[in-house]
Formats: C-alpha cells, structure tokens, sequence
C-alpha cells in the first residue's frame, strides 16, 4: 500500500493568491481521507499536486518513499476521478473502459479481463455496449470510476465526483465508493465540499480553510472534539448554534454560562480549566442537544422558555428555529462568514436587524406540535456544551 505524504506544501499562484498554505499531512497507505472545507479552501488544488497536475510552490509530496515532485503524472500510478465524467462520447461503455489499457500496451487478453472484472464489481455489464449518451448520470460516474479501477493504480484521486449527481443518487453512490474502498484497499484521497459525504465515507477527515489545515481526524473526535469555531460549525448540519456567552460564577462554587436572558449550570465536566471569572467566551451547542421539554423525563434546571420563530416538521423530527431572547450580536464576523459557508441563514430575530439576530435551531421530538410564534420551553444539554476563546476562537474544552 502506498502511503502519501504532504511535508510543509505551500502553493501560490502566479497572481500571489496563496491556495494552499504549508500543508503537513500523513496518510496511510489505504487509508481513505476526505478533504473537506468551503470553496476556495485549497482542497482541489492539494489534489492535483498529488497528481501532478499543478506545480507544487513549496515543500515536498512523496508517494511512499518517493518525492514526486518533479515526476510525470503518468508516472505517478495514480488514478484520478473527476466531478466532470469525462467520457469519450463516441465510445461505447467497454472501449471507454479499455481505452487507458490500449494507450499503455497491455495486451488484449489482460484489458478484456480487467474491463470484465470491473465492469462486474461496478454492475455495468449490461450496458458495455452502449454510449455515454444513454447512460444515466449514475451510471456515467460508474464507468468514470471503472475506467480508473482497470488501471490497478495504487492511489485513487477523486475530486467532487458525486457533485452532479441528484440527492438520491449520492446516497447511492456514497455506499458503493464505500463498499469499493474496502474491497480493493486503495489509497484514496476524496476531495468535497459536502461535510455529510465527509463525515459518512472518510477514515479521516481533514478540514481546511484558506489553504490550511485545521484539523485532521476521525468523524466521530471531528464532531466530538473539534478544535476551533470554524471546525465546529462546518461539521454537522444543521450547524452547530454559536452564540457571544459570558462564563460567571454559579450556585454552590460552581460556573454558570450566561446568553441572552438564558441562564444554565454547568456540570463541572464543561467548565474550562484555569480561567478568570466572568469571562466572555463564544458558546457552541448543537442543535440535537436541544429537546422539547415536553418529552425530557427531567429537565435537570435546564429548561428555558424561547419563542418558536419557525417550525419545520421533517416526519422523523422537527427542526426549529427559536429566539432566546437577546439583542447582543450572534458571534463574531468569521462566524458569520463560517454559517454563510455552509448554508446557514443569519436569520432576523422578531424584528431585530441581522447583525443584532440571536436565532437559534434545534432537532425536536417529531410529536412535538410547536407552531410558529408560540412560548415553549427547550432542554439544554449543559454536559453537551462547547466554549471558545473570542478572539483565538479555539476550543477551550481541549
């Protein structure tokens, strides 16, 4: 198996733009990584280096003990899977699979078992004799991923290649890339945009944004234990809620945390260690770790009465969109650039502008007939809290 390695890659573009900035990163060989972040966050463009296909600036890329600097891509043994299909139009289905192993002289008998026996893990055989054109789009990212399993490469690049497909189909094809992994045990580096491919497919998941490396890690340590207010809310949808909260001291010695006009008691698990009281922090708590009251056996002193602003009922639960009350800003400015990444309304809370909002969202028990406009009372799970540093934004939980 070959491991790849990114040793201090920098790359920086003709005009200055800097697209990846001293990238260090270890993969296994056959390991599957997912490379994850916003667009514009250099994760394409940590691919094609692999592949050779852009220049690297800085540092070096070795494919197992091999610095692949200054090689051919031809000459790299990998196999790269684009978001575009790529296919030769006027081939049938079997010569799009064949073609790679024609242009390499491999002989006939050799192509016609390697087109066979992929053409058989991927279920294609039915259709090699037809043309790109009267394939579904499913079926086109099948042949585009046959057509590098031929080539037995040691390394499977793979940019996006799920993003034209239908929400359906991703699911889909997301289980037999999966499925595929594990059969052939491949290095495989998985570049997207998308945290829930991310999160369900990769080993690893290394998240980047503006060219560097913020984390790196399992998705279970990524959702537990993120390092900092940018992983924290680009892992998980709907995102995590991040709100300005102030850490003062509670009842009997203890701390409490204080947004808006929501007051909770802490669990000494979540106090971070080593600070001055009152300190101002940025709260994360995600939105599966707020209930309806009405269905928490006990509240534990963690029910606080919001506004429901809009409800969305979703069959196997409702998502929920609250105001707790407060005019204070949200979070800062990189957390509202972060929501805006991954799609998240800043929304406007009961007349307030968007910079004053404090709407918050939580997954509610489906029986739950909240409707808009309505008092209720939520469940905060304290034990499930996260706290940042305002101005560092580093998770001071770890």
């Amino acid at each position: 198996m070959t491991s790849i390695t990114f040793a201090h890659v920098s790359k920086i573009f003709p005009d200055g733009t800097v697209a990846v900035d001293d990238l260090c990163l270890d993969i296994e060989g056959g390991e599957f990584v997912v490379l994850v972040g916003p667009s514009g966050s250099g994760k394409s463009t940590a691919l094609r280096m692999v592949a050779g296909l852009e220049e690297v600036t800085d540092g070096e890329i070795l494919l197992g003990d091999r610095i692949v600097n200054d090689v051919a891509p031809k000459d790299r043994d990998i196999a790269m899977i684009f978001q575009t299909y790529a296919l030769y139009p006027h081939m049938t289905v079997y010569q799009n699979l064949e073609f790679s192993l024609r242009m390499r002289k491999i002989d006939a008998q050799k192509r016609r078992l390697r087109v066979e026996a992929a053409a058989a893990m991927l279920e294609l055989e039915p259709l090699l004799k037809r043309k790109p054109a009267e394939l579904s789009g499913g079926q086109r990212q099948r042949v585009a991923m046959g057509r590098a399993i031929v080539r037995e490469p040691n390394v499977f690049l793979m940019d996006e290649p799920l993003s034209n497909l239908d929400a359906k189909l991703r699911v889909q094809m997301r289980t037999e890339i999966a499925a595929l992994h594990q059969r052939l045990g491949r290095t495989t580096i998985y570049v997207t945009h998308d945290q829930t491919e991310a999160m369900t497919m990769g080993d690893r998941v290394a998240v980047l944004r503006d060219g560097r490396l913020e984390q790196v890690a399992s998705p279970r340590e990524l959702y537990d234990r993120p390092a900092n207010v940018f992983v924290a809310g680009f892992i998980g949808s709907p995102a995590m809620n991040l709100v300005r909260a102030s850490l003062e001291p509670g009842a009997d010695g203890g701390v409490q945390a204080r947004f808006g006009t929501t007051v909770i008691q802490l669990p000494p698990s979540r106090v971070p260690g080593e600070i001055d009281l009152p300190r101002d922090v940025i709260l994360g708590i995600r939105p599966e770790h707020i209930e309806d009251a009405a269905f928490v056996p006990s509240a534990n002193g963690a029910a606080v009465e919001v506004t429901a602003v809009r409800a969305e009922p979703l069959g196997s639960e409702v998502i929920l969109h609250f105001d707790n009350g407060s005019r204070q800003p949200t979070a800062s400015a990189g957390v509202r650039a972060l929501l805006a990444d991954v799609g998240e309304e800043v929304a406007d809370g009961q007349g307030a502008s968007p910079a004053d909002s404090t709407l918050l969202t939580a997954r509610i028990n489906p029986r739950s007939h909240v409707r808009d406009g309505e008092r209720l009372k939520l469940c905060f799970e304290a034990d499930r809290f996260y706290f940042f540093d305002p101005t560092s934004e580093r998770n001071l939980l770890t």
